[in-house]
């Protein structure tokens, strides 16, 4: 039986070209299918380096091209439907561009963001798509980052007070247009459980549903409009704190699904039944609604657009030869009619 070949993770080029007697650039093209190299060179080298397990060095690529074809990706969690759908898409997006994707996750925490983006442009990535952390204030990188001349976009979540490219949906007239669908089905107490309002995400849906309340000639309950996370704990934690005051709003508007799904998990503690006792809507949705009893009518995202659209947007900042202003593309959500908000 023949062994096999003895394999190291640390073969490199001179380790190909010594064996083969021909130099390190002869043995670096024939990798690279460079026309410079002969073909039975190129099959002889390739071989080789297939026979030892030899492995390019991707930092060393990056340091020494013009053109890394590498995006530096940062999401603040995986572990969520939207971010999921969008980060797909624009792994999707990218392969069929020919450009290779590196992605980190933040985990909501600003100190992980900021490492992790410090540590992409250590990589020479060419761009940045960035979707920030829910406690993001600190924007010093960002101006950086455009002072280093490195494109960069954002998508669903931006920092306030930088001018930058960006991808997002209608969040305020989102909200708006979920907030009125709830007082036309005869909804007059209505609550809402909301984001940080330092986050655009936050601060928009929480405007659009002031908004609706004020233009129906409805009373804004500051009580009822809890901030907090985007998570199931934040939901949680909100229904929790409001059925301790024994005064229960008819409805909760949730800012985002997993923020619904703690409020579900509250209710069913508390013995409180979705609709009957309160009822439920909320922003986003996740693969898991239809299986939710009752399923929840919400606002529908469209993550996998979103994510398309940013990686196009980058790429175009990529390729453009001039300066331009920012982009800004809005992409509008739709109203999905579930279980839940039913008529009074």
């Amino acid at each position: 039986m023949n062994k096999p070949p003895n394999r190291s993770p640390n073969v490199t080029l001179d380790d190909i070209a010594r064996q083969l007697k021909v130099s390190k650039v002869t043995v670096s093209k024939a990798l690279r299918d460079h026309p410079d190299i002969g073909s039975a060179t190129k099959r002889e080298v390739q071989a080789l380096a297939a026979k030892l397990g030899y492995v390019p060095n991707f930092m060393a690529r990056n340091l020494s091209a013009r053109s890394s074809r590498t995006i530096g990706l940062v999401v603040p969690k995986l572990a969520h439907y939207f971010f999921a759908t969008c980060i797909e898409s624009i792994y999707n997006t990218a392969n069929a561009s020919q450009y290779d994707i590196i992605m980190t996750v933040s985990q909501e925490n600003p100190e992980y963001e900021l490492k992790h983006i410090q540590t992409l442009l250590a990589m020479r990535v060419e761009g940045l798509l960035v979707s920030v952390t829910e406690n993001t204030t600190d924007t010093s990188i960002f101006q950086d980052i455009k002072k280093r001349g490195v494109p960069i976009v954002f998508f669903d979540r931006i920092p306030f007070g930088l001018e930058s490219n960006y991808v997002v949906t209608d969040d305020r007239a989102a909200a708006a247009r979920l907030t009125n669908y709830v007082i036309q089905a005869g909804y007059r107490k209505i609550a809402h459980f909301a984001g940080y309002s330092h986050t655009n995400i936050g601060y928009e849906r929480q405007t659009g549903f002031r908004q609706a309340l004020s233009e129906n000639n409805l009373p804004i309950r500051e009580d009822w409009i809890i901030e907090g996370g985007f998570g199931e704990r934040a939901g949680y934690e909100a229904l929790k704190k409001v059925a301790e005051t024994k005064d229960l709003p008819e409805l909760i508007f949730a800012v985002t699904f997993p923020v619904a799904l703690g409020i579900f998990e509250a209710a069913s503690e508390l013995g409180l039944k979705i609709p009957g006792d309160i009822d439920l809507v909320c922003f986003g949705g996740g693969q898991f609604n239809r299986y939710l009893s009752p399923a929840l009518t919400f606002m529908d995202q469209p993550a996998s657009a979103i994510g398309e659209k940013a990686f196009n947007l980058l790429l175009d900042e990529l390729h453009s030869s001039e300066r331009r202003s920012e982009q800004h593309i809005v992409v509008p959500s739709q109203l999905v009619i579930g279980e839940t908000c039913r008529k009074l």
